[in-house]
């Protein structure tokens, strides 16, 4: 099995986009609000993700999936 990568971009895709860098360059309090919503916003996508699986609905199932996994790799580049 294949060691995975240490670097930060390699683990968080997000933080290679040019733009992340206006959001890290936010205020600390607006930087906190943004965290805040995206908190949300990964509990509830990964709710959905879930409901939609126990219905037999995969489609959706990995569209919300997908939705929470970036929602939590935008959270954790404004660290």
């Amino acid at each position: 099995m294949a060691e995975r990568s240490n670097r930060r971009e390699v683990r968080n895709p997000v933080l290679a986009l040019p733009s992340i860098r206006r959001l890290q360059e936010l205020p600390p309090e607006a930087r906190e609000a943004v965290r805040d919503i995206l908190a949300d916003l990964v509990v509830d996508a990964r709710g959905r993700a879930q409901a939609s699986w126990l219905k037999n609905k995969g489609p959706m199932a990995a569209y919300w999936k997908a939705v929470g996994a970036y929602a939590h790799h935008i959270r954790g580049a404004l660290r």
